[in-house]
């Protein structure tokens, strides 16, 4: 008998494959980073066939490591970041262009037309979503129209259009020989192309998006004991594995923290923040800038709903400030040097790179520093740089507390991130809520291998999930509530420094600045 579940983490910066036992314990793990390519201002790709050779090589790693085959693992489950599109030959496997990343803004203008064409509140009604750059729909559309000859081969049927769960499971299933082109409800739900309560692909948006229906995947549910197909034995897996399991990152850590009651929320540290509650059976439409989501789906036809705030950028300003800026070596030293000042000295750091999402949907927004004196140096810069997470998150939170009536007592935070001890406090600080991580920190990879093991038997229910959760550590809040509203009250006001700093009518090409050559990514 199988003693193990493998999942296959496909995130913004890398992939990941990791093996659990029956009690959610990590028993191997390996990891590789793929290149970020900003060919422009805005722009975020991947290569996906980068994405396909690391996933085989992390498999591969992880299972030597621990000194497994194919016959130890009773199923793989699969989780991605949801809404990076990429659009691939059926005979081939070969990509027509480099995915299209969720944090990428090319699509802005079409948004513009979407919007003014007053397609938004038909959107809002069918899909729970915004019209915004953030979703993989106007990605394929955009892709569509700039590849030559893309958009008719789209409508024979030679090209297959998926997010990376889509992709990377073609792969395992076989690819061009036979691989098997499917998604699920969770990633379905971030295209602005599915019916969030038929949990079907919906004509009139297809229509509206320009999307040919002849190359998009079939939606199934996120856990499926009728199996989306098994892994080859020429492949990493090294034998055949029913590949049974699929989320999206978000909606993955939703089901790896046990967050199956209504009211219960969490809330992970990544490249982006993305807060989900629990909201049942029924989805609520939100009146507060949040998304109406899936976070998973059992049963054909069924699925239990959330509502997400979505932060496009908190995690990554970590990496700005080393990559960009020079600032740090490490995320390590980031904390150091916060841990060094009081406050971050009057100095508010709003990292509005990809605009503004959640619960503002501004796409014209942009980053910005300000409240700078010269008191403040690099320790208050990276202080402001932690703050801005936690700020952010309370914008959703306290937007959560609106639409759902449900005040947060607790906050389940899962994620690299959630390393860092001075960011888990200021997020205990600024919500005024105590913050808990679990003993098992990726719990997206734990979600995608629940899942999998939920389909097959490997677990028996959602309780014995329940009881394999454990707290590793609670953060308790420290400040006064004039402290916590204080600084609340000027974050605010940094935001609102950000708003409409684009001008609508500017084209990328009049709007961006040029780049050093060496900053450019070769395509």
């Amino acid at each position: 008998m199988p003693k193990y579940v493998g999942a296959v983490d496909q995130g913004t910066t890398g992939t990941r494959f990791m093996v659990f036992d029956h009690g959610g314990g990590v028993v191997a793990s390996a990891y590789a980073e793929h290149k970020q390519i900003t060919p422009e201002p805005g722009w975020v790709e991947h290569d996906p066939m980068e994405v396909w050779r690391n996933t085989q090589q992390v498999t591969k790693k992880a299972l030597s490591s621990a000194k497994l085959k194919a016959s130890d693992l009773a199923a793989i489950g699969i989780t991605n970041q949801r809404e990076t599109a990429v659009v691939w030959d059926r005979k081939t496997g070969k990509p027509i262009h480099n995915a299209i990343v969720w944090q990428d803004t090319r699509t802005r203008q079409l948004c513009e037309k979407l919007i003014d064409a007053g397609v938004e509140p038909l959107v809002k009604r069918k899909t729970g979503l915004v019209v915004a750059t953030y979703f993989s729909g106007p990605k394929v559309s955009w892709m569509l129209d700039k590849v030559k000859g893309a958009r008719k081969r789209a409508e024979n049927g030679e090209l297959a259009f998926g997010t990376m769960d889509s992709w990377v499971i073609w792969w395992l299933t076989g690819g061009p020989a036979g691989g098997v082109h499917i998604t699920d409800y969770t990633n379905a739900s971030r295209t602005m192309l599915m019916d969030l309560r038929r949990l079907e692909w919906d004509d009139e948006l297809l229509g509206k998006l320009g999307v040919p229906r002849a190359m998009l995947p079939e939606i199934r549910p996120s856990s499926d004991p009728e199996t989306y197909g098994t892994t080859r034995a020429d492949g990493p897996v090294g034998g055949e594995v029913p590949v049974c399991a699929d989320l999206g990152d978000q909606q993955a850590a939703v089901f790896g923290q046990t967050c199956y009651n209504v009211g219960e929320a969490k809330n992970t540290y990544g490249t982006g923040n993305f807060l989900l509650l629990n909201t049942g059976t029924k989805p609520v439409p939100s009146k507060s800038g949040l998304l109406t989501t899936p976070a998973y789906g059992l049963g054909k036809g069924k699925a239990v709903y959330a509502l997400e705030g979505s932060i496009a950028v908190t995690g990554a300003a970590i990496q700005w400030l080393r990559d960009n800026l020079g600032l740090i070596k490490n995320a390590p030293e980031c904390d150091r040097l916060a841990e060094q000042v009081e406050d971050s000295g009057g100095a508010y750091f709003v990292p509005a790179f990809s605009g503004l999402f959640a619960p503002h949907w501004d796409m014209y927004a942009r980053g910005a520093l300000v409240g700078l004196t010269g008191y403040v140096d690099k320790r208050h810069i990276a202080r402001a740089t932690l703050e801005s997470i936690c700020y952010q998150s309370r914008d959703v939170a306290d937007a959560m507390e609106k639409d759902s009536g449900v005040k947060l007592t607790t906050l389940k935070a899962d994620g690299g991130a959630t390393k860092s001890e001075p960011l888990m406090q200021l997020q205990a600080d600024i919500l005024g809520t105590p913050v808990v991580r679990p003993t098992v920190n990726e719990t997206t990879a734990l979600g995608a291998a629940y899942g999998a093991g939920l389909a097959t038997g490997f677990w028996a229910n959602l309780d014995e999930l329940r009881k394999n959760w454990k707290a590793d550590k609670t953060w308790e809040p420290r400040w006064s509530k004039d402290q916590r509203e204080s600084g609340y009250a000027n974050w605010q006001r940094a935001v609102q420094r950000t708003r409409d700093w684009v001008q609508r009518d500017a084209s990328p090409a009049k709007t961006r600045s040029r780049k050093p050559a060496s900053r450019r990514a070769k395509k």
